[in-house]
């Protein structure tokens, strides 16, 4: 099974980090904190997405310390 997709939303008055399924990629999804629509990319390999996404489906958040994972780490 495929991680899921991680994604950060363009709004830069939101810029959440958005976790979206495999089957996602190629569809539009709605950030949940600012209701942005984001296009999920397709996978780097150029395969399609092995199901469908429903039109209307929601990314779910995951948020992160401010500064990503590198702020918790002493320089």
């Amino acid at each position: 099974m495929s991680a899921a997709v991680r994604l950060i939303c363009p709004n830069l008055k939101c810029r959440s980090v958005l976790s979206v399924p495999p089957k996602a990629r190629g569809k539009t999804v709605r950030c949940r904190r600012c209701r942005m629509r984001i296009q999920v990319p397709m996978s780097k390999t150029g395969e399609a997405p092995p199901e469908q996404m429903p039109d209307g489906a929601e990314a779910e958040n995951t948020e992160e310390p401010e500064g990503g994972a590198d702020a918790a780490q002493p320089a």
